[in-house]
C-alpha cells in the first residue's frame, strides 16, 4: 500500500482520492479548534501562502479525540478556522486518528512512523504528563498523541517525517522547504 491508495472524506460527505495529490509535497495534520496548539493554524497558513505555488498542499483533518477539543460540526469547525485564522488550505471531515474507528489514512501513517518524543522545554513536559494519563505506554507506540501532529510527505508519497505539536514550527518549515 502507498499513501495514494487511500480515499479521504470531504466535509460535504464526498470522497477524494489521495492519488489527486500525487506530485505534491503534503503536510497532513490532525487539528482541533479548542486546543492550546490551535494558533499553529497561523503558521500553517503562512507555509501554505508561501509554498502552495511550488506544490505544497496542507490537508487538515479535525479530530475530537483529545479532550474533546474539536466540538461542533464540520461546517462549524470550518467557519471557525476560516473566520479566526483565514485558512485557505483543504479541510476535510472530522475523523478519528486512533483506535478501531481511526481513518485508514491515519492507520497507515501511524503504522509507518514512530513517536520520537515531545522534545524539551515546558510544553514538552506538560504534554508528556497529559498524554501519560491517557496512555501509559505512549512512548512505545505510534499512536497520535495530540492535536497538531504533522506528517510531511514527499512528491513520491514517501513519509519524510512525523512532527509532534511541540516541535519548533520554524524547524518544521525548514523541513517543508527542503522537501519542495
Amino acid at each position: 500500500m502507498s499513501i495514494y491508495d487511500y480515499k479521504i472524506k470531504t466535509m460535504d460527505g464526498g470522497e477524494v482520492s489521495m492519488e489527486d495529490y500525487r506530485g505534491k509535497v503534503l503536510v497532513i495534520v490532525n487539528t482541533a479548534t479548542g486546543c492550546g496548539f490551535t494558533p499553529q493554524y497561523v503558521e500553517l497558513q503562512e507555509l501554505y501562502d508561501k509554498y502552495h505555488e511550488q506544490g505544497l498542499e496542507i490537508l487538515d483533518f479535525p479530530c475530537n479525540q483529545f479532550m474533546n477539543q474539536a466540538p461542533g460540526t464540520d461546517e462549524e469547525i470550518h467557519s471557525f478556522c476560516v473566520g479566526r485564522y483565514a485558512i485557505s488550505f483543504p479541510q476535510f471531515a472530522k475523523i478519528d486518528v486512533n483506535g478501531e474507528n481511526a481513518s485508514p489514512l491515519y492507520k497507515y501513517l501511524t503504522a509507518n512512523t514512530k513517536f520520537a518524543g515531545f522534545g524539551k522545554g515546558p510544553k514538552a513536559l506538560m504534554m508528556a504528563g497529559v498524554v501519560k494519563m491517557q496512555d501509559k505506554d505512549y512512548k512505545n507506540n505510534g499512536n497520535i498523541k495530540w492535536n497538531f501532529t504533522k506528517f510531511l510527505i514527499d512528491r513520491e508519497g514517501n513519509i519524510l517525517g512525523r512532527f509532534e505539536p511541540t516541535d519548533d514550527m520554524d524547524a518544521f518549515a525548514a523541513e517543508v522547504e527542503k522537501a519542495l
